[in-house]
């Protein structure tokens, strides 16, 4: 796991909430449950759902290079029972340089 470090202007984090009790479902939602559907093979129907952002992220720490940037989102949705997390990357996976990274046993994920 490594950080990603915007204290040089370069890349923004953004959000976006969707609470879809009782309310039409946008296409980005349909598409997560479609997502939580197939990867578990379950039903499942979103009542909330997070989206977060991280857009041409730098990594840390940007002061050395902030040429090489990834693009990449989270996203958290509950059923009110069941909790889920999707986590996005731009193809290619993270292209951040592990090699130059203050630590090289870099991880994809959360914990």
């Amino acid at each position: 796991w490594d950080n990603a470090d915007f204290s040089r202007g370069v890349g923004t984090t953004f959000y976006q909430e969707f609470s879809t009790l009782n309310t039409a479902k946008p296409p980005f939602v349909r598409d997560v449950e479609a997502k939580v559907r197939r990867y578990l093979r379950s039903s499942y129907s979103a009542v909330w759902t997070l989206k977060i952002t991280w857009e041409k992220a730098p990594v840390y720490a940007a002061r050395t290079d902030t040429r090489k940037t990834i693009t990449y989102q989270a996203v958290l949705t509950t059923d009110g029972f069941r909790s889920y997390i999707l986590m996005l990357y731009q193809d290619g996976g993270m292209q951040w340089d592990y090699t130059r990274l203050t630590s090289t046993n870099v991880l994809i994920g959360y914990t």
